[in-house]
């Protein structure tokens, strides 16, 4: 019976985890108006899955034994209630995050979820040192490098389209104006009315019209070449990302020795699909709206420095958080337009910083209740 609930807060873990992390490596799509909300989720979901699959294939050596990073000695790990725990508490953090619409860390998640787990079970025996290279150093290196990299890319990208002679095309919008009125009725009520205002023309840029770029560039035009590579760069960050997570989440399963891990890594990675399919939109709409707003090449800036950042510190080992690579190259994007808004930015941060602690607490709190029911 605990093994099967173990499954089920595992599989609500990876729900929660597709829901809040599928988007991120294609917000920058939908933000700049490459395309719709629907074709960039769908474009998400193939790229995530196919990553999740060929992690299948790796199992052995992406697969490793759930040791809890070393911060919890290594034979509290096995416990069923400690892995029952962390992936309920892990799974609460997330999901509450994606209800709220805010972009978290689900490694982040996990690791305050196995510090409540420790503090209640080991207290003493916790190895807090090994935070300060999982948590500390990746949260402030993560989003000040994206920032700084895609600020530095776009200042590179803007004078090269400039020096090729790269221009913005502008759009002649002629038409009826058609505006809803509300109108006076008997009894001092309201009615609303549609109202057509006389033909006429408006030139516009950016918001209003559709920005695109004009030339040509090795047969194609600019903005075919653009749009092309940003979806292959969106493409590359969103398997990278369903190549590293799903075994992560798997790992949780490990204690079901009856299970075939592979069907293990196929349902984690249909449940991530799902909960992105479903409960994507609110961190979607923060993502790719409410930071700040960009372009088409703005976008695929954003999106290039995170897949370069995220291969190269896959290669190299280096301890950055995808989620803040992702979120940072925007922020970096809308600094340097004048573009970001800050209170937004500013709650994005406050959630990563209290991530850890939210999920300790509720981890910590469900071992606790779990082990006192069943000593």
């Amino acid at each position: 019976m605990l093994v099967i609930l173990l499954l089920l807060a595992t599989m609500f873990l990876a729900y929660a985890n597709g829901a809040n992390d599928n988007f991120k490596g294609v917000a920058s799509l939908f933000g700049s108006g490459t395309c719709g909300y629907r074709m960039a989720i769908t474009w998400a979901t193939i790229t995530t899955f196919a990553g999740s699959i060929v992690s299948v294939f790796l199992a052995q050596t992406l697969l490793k034994k759930f040791s809890g990073k070393g911060i919890v000695p290594d034979h509290f790990v096995g416990s069923e209630y400690f892995l029952l725990a962390v992936a309920i508490g892990a799974g609460l953090t997330v999901i509450i995050a994606t209800l709220t619409g805010f972009p978290i860390s689900t490694t982040h998640a996990l690791t305050g979820a196995i510090i409540g787990c420790g503090v209640v079970a080991v207290g003493p025996a916790m190895n807090f040192s090994s935070l300060g290279k999982g948590f500390v150093l990746p949260l402030l290196l993560s989003p000040v490098l994206a920032m700084a990299v895609a600020g530095l890319l776009y200042v590179i990208f803007h004078g090269a389209r400039i020096a090729l002679g790269l221009k913005k095309e502008w759009c002649v919008c002629i038409g009826e104006d058609e505006r809803v009125i509300a109108m006076p009725q008997p009894n001092s009520l309201l009615a609303l009315r549609p109202v057509s205002l006389p033909s006429h023309l408006t030139v516009d840029e950016v918001e209003n019209c559709r920005e695109r770029y004009g030339g040509n560039f090795l047969g194609l035009t600019s903005q075919q070449v653009v749009d092309a590579a940003h979806f292959l760069s969106a493409g590359t960050v969103s398997f990278a990302r369903g190549l590293n997570d799903t075994p992560k989440i798997v790992a949780l399963l490990l204690l079901w020795k009856a299970l075939d891990i592979r069907w293990g890594f196929v349902a984690i990675a249909l449940t991530m699909a799902i909960g992105g399919l479903l409960n994507a939109r609110k961190v979607a709409e923060t993502m790719s709206k409410k930071i700040t707003a960009m372009n088409h090449g703005q976008g695929f800036t954003a999106n290039l420095t995170t897949a370069i950042l995220v291969v190269v510190a896959s290669l190299f080992g280096l301890p950055v958080s995808t989620t803040h690579v992702c979120v940072g190259s925007l922020f970096g994007i809308g600094l340097t337009t004048g573009k970001a808004n800050p209170r937004v930015i500013s709650a994005i941060v406050f959630s990563w910083l209290i991530t850890l602690p939210c999920a300790a607490i509720l981890c910590g709190s469900i071992y606790w209740v779990a082990k006192s029911l069943h000593p």
